[in-house]
């Protein structure tokens, strides 16, 4: 691939334009596969290690972070977490473009965060053309388990997202939003402060 076509498939990607599987491989460097394979089978007891090969495999990670593995990404160099990050098992990064999560994020298992999807024609789907936009969940985000947000979704601060949601739009700030797709369904006030259950 030539230098000028590898900047204008790079640019089609910003734009969140159609490109294919045989112009993203010059993007094949950025993969961390052989290193997310290593630390998905990190013991336990080899915080430190675990912590080296993060930092290796993320394009940022901040501090005080836990990613319980197995996680997946499809690069993972797109992939940018703040300070006090939990993230649960089986924890999914579909980052051919930026992923960013804020700071005090916490997400339940079997998350998906999928930055690509497809054309739905099927002739346009030849060499599994795809298009690409960034994902953003802002700082103190709660998710929970089996949710899958979409391409180019914004969550905001605060904000819970319920159990098997699929999040397809943005998300304001400080609201409780749940189901298929999912809507907001309530604002967080100081009344939760008293509460246990996002429901009460």
């Amino acid at each position: 691939m030539t230098h000028v076509h590898e900047d204008e498939v790079l640019a089609r990607i910003a734009e969140g334009l159609i490109y294919t599987e045989s112009e993203a491989a010059c993007l094949n460097s950025e993969r961390r596969t052989e290193q997310i394979f290593d630390y998905n089978h990190t013991p336990p007891r080899e915080a430190e290690r675990r912590r080296s090969l993060l930092v290796g495999i993320l394009g940022s990670v901040g501090e005080r972070t836990v990613l319980l593995p197995p996680f997946h990404a499809a690069f993972g160099s797109n992939v940018h977490i703040g300070d006090d990050f939990f993230g649960n098992v089986n924890l999914t990064f579909v980052d051919d473009v930026d992923i960013r999560i804020g700071d005090g994020v916490m997400i339940a298992p079997g998350v998906t965060l999928a930055t690509t999807g497809h054309p739905v024609h099927p002739a346009r789907r030849v060499d599994f053309a795809r298009f690409s936009e960034p994902i953003v969940i802002e700082d103190k985000v709660w998710i929970g388990s089996n949710v899958v947000v979409l391409p180019g979704v914004r969550i905001g601060y605060g904000s819970v997202i319920g159990a098997g949601s699929v999040v397809s739009r943005d998300i304001p700030p400080m609201t409780v939003a749940l189901g298929t797709p999912c809507r907001v369904v309530r604002e967080i006030t100081d009344k939760d402060l008293t509460t246990r259950l996002a429901g009460q």
